[in-house]
């Protein structure tokens, strides 16, 4: 049997057609190793079953990430355990909430909590969305009008965080936090949900949409894989450090006392 040549590696590559789409809270779900492989990077466990949904779990086994594509209406789930301070909590994504959004709350599981305290609305609000009360509820909405943020109050004195975007034609996506889940996690989120940048979809995976703009790129694979590759890397080199620093943190355990001239036992 004869070799063929590879057209995706090598100098013989084929680019391949690719579209920006914008905004990217209406680009639809994406590849879920955007999510996935970062977190894997960062030292989670594959904790998934062959051929079932996606399960990831924490390296102190405290969070699960959860993606189903096969049950209605299927979509990402994130669940915190109750871990001393911290309560259970939980939150739910929709199967076309766009990867690089998921990636903003799920990348800043793998990363320590920031001493300044977590503002939701900022990212919104250096996006020029517009904020205001309606009711008991406060709610932020995009320039366009196409994706939204809303904290509901409810007369029981429950609250949740709600979330999501839709076009003319219904297609979007919702997502919801429960109210014990993280405010950073929440902010980074919504940072994420707010960004002006455009996001990747390959030809074929761009959604029907009057609301949204497309510019075409070639893209080789080679490229491909390497920005992704950068991204892996990234998570590798920040897992390393943490884990580094935390080994060189001096025990705070006191040494047993051992009286002048006393006999030392060797260890």
């Amino acid at each position: 049997m004869k070799k063929k040549q590879w057209q995706g590696w090598g100098p013989g590559e084929q680019a391949e057609q690719h579209y920006l789409v914008q905004p990217r809270a209406l680009a639809g779900g994406g590849d879920v190793r955007h999510v996935s492989e970062f977190l894997r990077a960062s030292g989670w466990r594959d904790k998934s079953k062959k051929d079932g949904p996606l399960l990831m779990e924490s390296p102190d086994r405290t969070v699960r990430v959860a993606y189903d594509p096969y049950v209605l209406p299927g979509g990402w789930t994130i669940h915190g355990r109750a871990n001393g301070a911290n309560a259970e909590w939980s939150a739910h994504l929709g199967r076309q909430t766009p990867v690089e959004i998921v990636a903003g709350l799920t990348d800043a599981l793998t990363r320590p909590r920031s001493a300044h305290a977590p503002n939701v609305w900022a990212p919104l609000q250096e996006q020029n969305w517009h904020t205001r009360f309606e009711g008991q509820d406060y709610m932020a909405t995009s320039p366009d009008g196409t994706a939204w943020m809303q904290y509901h109050q409810g007369v029981d004195g429950s609250a949740m965080w709600w979330t999501g975007a839709q076009d003319k034609q219904g297609n979007g996506w919702t997502a919801n936090f429960t109210p014990n889940t993280p405010m950073h996690l929440i902010q980074a989120f919504s940072a994420e949900l707010a960004g002006p940048d455009p996001v990747m979809r390959p030809r074929g995976r761009v959604p029907h949409s009057t609301q949204i703009r497309t510019w075409s790129v070639s893209v080789k694979p080679s490229q491909l894989s390497a920005w992704q590759q950068a991204r892996i890397t990234a998570a590798r080199a920040a897992t390393w450090a943490r884990n580094s620093a935390r080994s060189a943190r001096p025990h705070a355990t006191a040494r047993p006392y051992t009286p002048s001239g006393g006999a030392r036992t060797r260890r």
